[in-house]
């Protein structure tokens, strides 16, 4: 699969990374498989977070890899924490019992990467470094970086965090797509011109952050998949014939829609179907040209200027 560097970090990641958010809903075999399709495939990076199952995704992901030092090696895996029940967490305490917790259940001894899931209301930045200076220093966790951060809550952190941060994981899609909308529409008295997120896509590209798009095929917040869905019968018809175009799937041509975009992104996909999972792996293969973009983002209902 193709390959990309995760932010300022030497990491060479794949393009697209598989999430593993819904890996409960797959008995022993079945994640075997999964798994094994994933590598099989080029697609070693694995994104997780504590939450996930209460906990289990990570537990059947270390079962369904066999994990030990030589698969360690091949793949690439990033958690998250900062969730508890009721409340978001970032204080040097949480962070640290939370890594060691992810540790045990993935059974292996460091992440790649360990993102900040929320931001949390009452964080204490200085203790956020301290904690990421301890996992560093102890080799448990590698590389770092948050999600769901406007501009001003990472400049914070990083006022005090001396570590880079190298992902931001955002909502985004073809039909969520207001990071770049407001961009489109400055100075515009229109809806898609409010700036809800501090301009966010720019910041990143300007300090190297990778953003990692979740939910890149829903609608709303969690309100359904936009793919073969009747309340998009443009866009689908739009995605349907670039695919027949490329000869590939609808599937593909949302991924490699943002892909194409110059940010160079990372979509996390929570599919755990496996012909699905392949074909958002090819999206990597395929390159939209600027015509095909646009048609596609108008086809979402987006209006250009």
């Amino acid at each position: 699969m193709k390959t990309q560097k995760l932010g300022t970090s030497n990491l060479e990641v794949p393009v697209v990374a598989v999430g593993c958010m819904r890996l409960n809903s797959l008995d022993t075999t079945e994640a075997e498989r999964f798994v094994q399709t994933a590598l099989e495939e080029g697609a070693n990076f694995f994104d997780h977070a504590d939450i996930y199952g209460g906990g289990s995704c990570e537990e059947i992901f270390a079962e369904a890899i066999h994990m030990n030092s030589s698969i360690r090696e091949k793949i690439m895996l990033q958690s998250k924490c900062g969730i508890r029940q009721g409340m978001f967490d970032f204080s040097k305490e949480h962070i640290l019992n939370s890594v060691d917790a992810i540790l045990k259940r993935l059974n292996t001894e460091y992440l790649d990467v360990l993102l900040l899931h929320r931001p949390d209301a009452l964080v204490e930045p200085e203790e956020v470094a301290e904690a990421f200076d301890q996992l560093e220093a102890s080799g448990k966790v590698r590389h770092f970086g948050v999600s769901n951060q406007n501009p001003m809550q990472i400049q914070l952190l990083q006022k005090y965090v001396k570590q880079p941060l190298v992902a931001n994981q955002l909502q985004l899609s073809i039909t969520n797509a207001n990071m770049i909308s407001a961009g489109i529409n400055v100075n515009m008295e229109n809806e898609a011109a409010v700036n809800r997120d501090g301009s966010i896509l720019d910041f990143c590209r300007l300090h190297d952050i990778t953003i990692q798009p979740w939910s890149p095929f829903q609608y709303g917040f969690f309100e359904g998949v936009f793919l073969g869905s009747e309340k998009f019968p443009e866009l689908n018809q739009v995605i349907d014939e670039i695919a027949a175009a490329y000869g590939v799937s609808n599937t593909t041509i949302a991924i490699a829609w943002l892909l194409r975009h110059p940010a160079h992104m990372q979509p996390i996909i929570g599919t755990m179907n496996i012909d699905r999972l392949k074909d958002c792996i090819r999206a990597g293969e395929i390159s939209l040209t600027r015509e095909e973009w646009y048609r596609i983002y108008r086809a979402a209902g987006n209006v250009l200027p």
